[in-house]
């Protein structure tokens, strides 16, 4: 009996999602007009794509932020999140050269600060908000989350985030703000800007994905770990880590993605 009620709640779900049309809204300012005005780069770059259920409501909102070392890089909607019965909001940021930190960070916070202000317009729940990226949009993802700095100047509480899902992103320095200070790559840092440096009991859900140790970047698994063991130091009982065997750098997002989403299903439950 129990088998038969978990096929036929399956095949509702599955039928549901099926029925659920997806619209997509592309190239959403989310800086002031006055600030888009007096920035051409700002005009340019901060925009946002909303992909969203238009027949679901109070459903979870991913807010996706790109990779590219902070230097590169463009917004998109991972295909993988597509028809899954949420929203998703890919970001595009201010990049290096062109600015320096922490203007990429503050846009980061800023497009997080829209979907928070906006996301119920479109049917969706400013308490199902989901942060997470790839990469340099990893990194974003964390400093943002962890530093509650950045959001409370858009009068938002970092800590309101539903869950944090940085892939494979710098916990230390990120190298691009070191490069702009002239300090060599292999120089690990951990300062104001390293997610790191925030390290508490009370934060947002948190699940660090990271690829196989021997494929990544150079000390990313490494230092994901060490900050998942200082996190359960300082008492913080709701983070997770896992690394991807057998996936480097770059092939670990597509797993990993499949990894966010049952984690948003365990959000689901609670």
């Amino acid at each position: 009996m129990k088998r038969t009620l978990t096929i036929l709640l399956i095949l509702v779900s599955g039928f549901v999602l099926a029925q659920t049309g997806y619209k997509q809204i592309s190239n959403i300012p989310y800086r002031t007009e006055a600030e888009q005005q007096a920035d051409s780069y700002i005009a340019e770059r901060c925009r946002l794509d909303l992909y969203y259920p238009e027949n679901l409501t109070d459903y979870f909102t991913v807010v996706w932020f790109h990779g590219g070392g902070l230097t590169g890089g463009k917004k998109f909607i991972p295909e993988k999140l597509k028809e899954q019965g949420i929203a998703v909001i890919g970001v595009n940021y201010r990049l290096n050269p062109k600015v320096k930190y922490p203007s990429y960070i503050e846009d980061a916070a800023a497009a997080v600060a829209w979907a928070f202000n906006n996301i119920e317009k479109y049917g969706g729940s400013r308490e199902k908000i989901v942060v997470s990226g790839h990469s340099a949009g990893g990194y974003l993802t964390s400093m943002i989350g962890l530093n509650k700095y950045y959001l409370a100047n858009f009068e938002i509480d970092a800590d309101d985030i539903a869950m944090l899902v940085p892939f494979s992103g710098h916990t230390i320095t990120h190298f691009t703000v070191r490069k702009e200070r002239g300090i060599e790559g292999t120089q690990p840092i951990i300062d104001e800007f390293a997610p790191l440096y925030f390290v508490k009991a009370d934060t947002p859900p948190l699940v660090l994905i990271t690829g196989d140790r021997e494929l990544e970047m150079l000390g990313r698994y490494e230092e994901n770990a060490y900050m998942w063991r200082m996190l359960k130091v300082a008492g913080n009982q709701h983070t997770k880590l896992f690394e991807l065997e057998g996936f480097n750098h770059g092939e670990m997002a597509s797993p990993a993605l499949e990894i966010l989403l049952k984690e948003i299903k365990t959000l689901e439950k609670e």
